[in-house]
C-alpha cells in the first residue's frame, strides 16, 4: 500500500490519520499471519497423509487408544480449520488492503477504527456493527 492510500484509508472521530508506516507494519503481520497459517496447514495435511498411508496404523490397539487416537485426530482436524478461517481472513483483509477498502465496515461503511484493526488486523466490522451482531 502506497503512502497516498495510507492517507485515504478511514479513522474515527478523534483518531490520528494513518501513516503509511502504520500500515506498512499491519501489511506486515498479516503477511507473516499467512505464511504461518499455510506452514501450519501444510504440516497438518502431510501428518493425514502420513496416517492414510500407513495401513497398520494403530492395528492392535485396544478401544481406549483407538478412542483416544480418534479424538486427537478430531482436535488437530479442527485446528487445521480454524487455521484455514484465519488464512482466509489475513489474504481477505491483504486484498481489501489492495483494493482501497481495508478498514471499513462492512456493515455501516464507517471506519472500523484504527485501534480496532492494530488489535485485530483482519476486523471487518466496527465496534458497533460487531456488537450488534453478537447479540443476534
Amino acid at each position: 500500500m502506497e503512502a497516498t492510500d495510507a492517507a485515504r484509508m478511514q479513522v474515527r472521530p478523534g483518531e490520528e490519520p494513518w501513516t503509511h508506516e502504520e500500515v506498512a507494519r499491519l501489511r506486515a503481520r498479516l503477511e507473516e499471519d499467512v505464511a504461518a497459517a499455510r506452514r501450519e496447514v501444510r504440516a497438518v495435511e502431510a501428518g493425514f497423509a502420513e496416517l492414510l498411508e500407513d495401513p497398520v496404523e494403530g492395528a492392535g490397539d485396544d478401544s481406549a487408544d483407538t478412542g483416544a487416537k480418534a479424538f486427537q485426530r478430531e482436535h488437530e482436524l479442527a485446528l487445521a480449520y480454524n487455521t484455514r478461517d484465519l488464512l482466509a481472513q489475513s489474504e481477505e483483509a491483504i486484498e481489501r488492503m489492495n483494493a482501497g477498502t481495508y478498514g471499513i465496515c462492512r456493515s455501516c461503511g464507517q471506519a472500523v477504527g484504527k485501534a480496532r484493526l492494530q488489535a485485530f488486523p483482519r476486523a471487518t466490522l466496527c465496534v458497533t456493527c460487531k456488537q450488534r451482531e453478537e447479540r443476534r
